[in-house]
Order: structure tokens, then sequence, then C-alpha cells
């Protein structure tokens, strides 16, 4: 299995070359590889002892990044690497606080694992959540590095915990130690023998509560509320926008609405702008505008959202309405206030836990989104209760960077 898999991925490595250029991430990914061998060459001594952080993409920095904070601040010495995969967490992370230098990942191909561990020489690797490629891990196992996994969560359809899975179960015995959201994880790697565990809980909820400790002033958001009951729809992809937009051209409430997509295409918003029959704005011209007449704000841009959400009466959060996968609902709940999701929800353990608890909410319908929307609306003193239940949710899962770092340092001793 091993060698069909470096087959295909050097056959992948030469089929997207040409096409790459059909595909702005694509492009964006392959042009960052090209470079990161070189980058490293310039930035990493020999004399140097690295950490190596890894992401898949924005989602995974944010998940890790308290233990990333803990990490800097305890192996001061060290010299940071950070790696991703994916253009959109690397684009906007890559200036950040925590690392010395930051790269794309090179493909998984046997001569850049070797490369890339060769000039990182790191002494200690965390992976977040998953995004495990097999040369780079069964490499660091054979080259003794200490590597760990965080926030990690695993299902029963999973490869690794099925029949045919015996070469992706060394990929999980290739890390020391692995650090899980939840029981029924530590369960299945129990269950092919690997007991290296510790259930420390999600290290997104000590992200968002940090979230309450740092300045979330937003003055021109600040400006377009106005002081009215304000709806904020973050990370919303078209099937989310087609019953948002609907139910804001018929509102007949004095309600201010934000609108945060996913991606930040001009022919999406474009054609957003057109279906609005209320004033908007877009974040790309607000300072041209006079936002307290505006209904509908459009953030055309990213990395503001989880301040947004301070000025949120109520949140929608995207990507449960269709198949791409439900976003971020912690950043809203640290807020304290009630969230409505589409209806796939399903595989999103804190979704599942604050819909159980009644501070969340799953609509499938036009008509649903409508009334669970005028409910809230409606009843400003029902909110408060409903959005202390998601702010208590958050208190109660804090503590999973105590734990990861506890338990790393008597793993990795430098």
């Amino acid at each position: 299995m091993r060698l069909l898999y470096n087959i295909i991925i050097e056959l992948a490595a030469v089929i997207v070359r040409p096409f790459s250029g059909l595909n702005k991430k694509i492009q964006q990914g392959q042009l960052g590889r090209n470079e990161s061998l070189q980058i490293l060459k310039q930035a990493v001594l020999e004399s140097d002892k690295v950490i190596w952080l890894h992401c898949a993409s924005l989602g995974e920095y944010e998940q890790g990044l308290p233990v990333f904070q803990a990490l800097k601040k305890h192996y001061k010495d060290h010299k940071f690497v950070m790696t991703f995969f994916s253009p959109s967490g690397y684009e906007i992370r890559k200036k950040n606080p925590i690392t010395d230098v930051v790269v794309y990942l090179p493909l998984d191909r046997k001569l850049a694992v070797k490369s890339f561990l060769d000039l990182t020489h790191p002494e200690l690797v965390v992976f977040v959540k998953y995004d495990l490629w097999p040369n780079y891990l069964l490499e660091l196992k054979r080259r003794n590095i200490t590597a760990i996994l965080i926030s990690a969560l695993f299902r029963p359809t999973q490869a690794y915990f099925k029949f045919y899975g015996g070469w992706m179960k060394q990929l999980l015995f290739s890390f020391d130690h692995i650090f899980t959201q939840d029981t029924a994880s530590e369960t299945l790697l129990n269950s092919i023998g690997y007991n290296a565990v510790t259930v420390s809980g999600d290290t997104r909820f000590d992200r968002v509560g940090n979230q309450l400790k740092t300045d979330n002033t937003l003055d021109f958001i600040a400006k377009f509320k106005n002081n009215r009951t304000c709806i904020v729809a973050g990370s919303t992809w078209p099937e989310d926008d087609l019953l948002l937009i609907n139910y804001i051209n018929d509102c007949k409430e004095d309600i201010k609405f934000i609108i945060a997509p996913h991606n930040i295409d001009q022919n999406q918003i474009k054609s957003m702008t057109k279906q609005l029959q209320k004033p908007s704005v877009l974040y790309s011209n607000y300072s041209n505008e006079v936002l307290e007449n505006k209904s509908v704000f459009i953030m055309d841009t990213v990395g503001l959202l989880s301040k947004v959400y301070k000025y949120a009466n109520i949140a929608y959060i995207g990507g449960g309405m269709g198949t791409s996968g439900l976003h971020n609902t912690l950043e809203a709940a640290t807020f304290g206030i009630p969230i409505v999701i589409g209806k796939n929800f399903h595989k999103f353990p804190e979704a599942i836990a604050m819909h159980s608890q009644g501070g969340l909410f799953s609509v499938a319908t036009t008509e649903a989104l409508d009334s669970t929307f005028n409910k809230l609306v409606n009843n400003p003193q029902q909110r408060i209760v409903i959005g202390q239940k998601n702010k208590d949710y958050i208190e109660t899962n804090k503590g999973a960077t105590e734990l990861v770092m506890a338990k790393l340092k008597t793993i990795f001793k430098s």
C-alpha cells in the first residue's frame, strides 16, 4: 500500500502542474511549496533548536493556538517553524506572533520529506487534529523525533480502525502521544492497541475563551449597529445565503444584519447584493457610507469575524445547511448569544452538545429559519437565558491546554 501511495503522490505532483492556473488556491499552494525549502535554508540554522507546528488550514491554526502560545512561553530558546497545507491558512497567518518562519508544507514525496526534515531538524513536532501525511510521520518515527497530535477526533468509519487499514494504523503509532477531544476517540485508539492517549478535550474552548480577554471593539460595526438588534451570519455558503436573504428581505423588524461569507468571492458577493432589497454596504468601501442608514453589512474580508460576534444578539453559523461542513460555533458561543445553524451538524460534538442544552437551534427550511429568528428577535430576555447556556458550555470545557502541556513536559524535555 505504501508503494501505491508513493506512486499516486508522485503522479499527483506531475498532473497538477499544467492545471494549477485554473484554480487560484492550487496555484498559490504550488508556487508556495516550490519556495518552501529555499526559505528554510535561509531561515533555520544547524545550531537552532526547532519545534515544528503543522496545521492543515486556518481552522487548525485557531484550534492549536492556545497550545502554540503555551509552547512559545515554555520553550523560549527554541525556534518555531510552522507549516500549512492550505493557502487559506498560510495567506492569513504567514505573519503571526508565535513562529519564526512559516512555509507551505512540501508535498509528501519521500525526497521532499527528507529534505524538509534535514533542514528543520525538529526536536518536537505538533500536528493539529488531522492532516496526517504518511511519509512525514513514518520518517519522524524513523528519526526518533518526538511527535504529538492534539485535539484529535476519530470515528469508527475511518480506515485506521478497519480490517484493511493496517498500513494506516502505522501512522498513528508514529506519534509519541495523542491528545483526543473525547473518550470515544480514546476507546477507538485503545481498540487497535494504541494506549499513549490523553483525553484533553478541545483546545478551541481555550482559544475562544481567550477571545474575551482581548479588545474586540470595532467602532465601525458599533456605528452600523446603532444600538439595534443585530443578527450576525458567519462563514456562510450560498445555500445558507439563500435562506438568510429571504428572511432579510421579508423582515419587518428594525434589525441589523452582518453577513461574513466563507469564500470572499466577488461574483458570489455581487449576486448577494443584487438579491438584497434592503440598503447594504461592503466592508471594502464602508468608509464612504453613512453606516447608520444601512441594514446589511457584508464582510468581504477575513480575520474580523471573531470580533464581530461581540455585537451579535443572535448568530447564524454557516456550513450546516449544505454538505461543506459546519463552521466554528464556539466563536459565537463564547459571547453568550443564541446560535442558529443548518440541518447537518451530527459530526460536530460541540454543536450536538449546545443543541441538547438548548443554546443552539437547527433549521432545515426557510419557514423554520424564519420562525426561529422571529422568536429570538421578539424575546430579548429569553435570548439572554439561551445565550448564557452557550457561555456556560464554553467555561465548563476550558482547560485542554493545561492538560496538554502538563503531559507534554513529561514526554519532551529539552
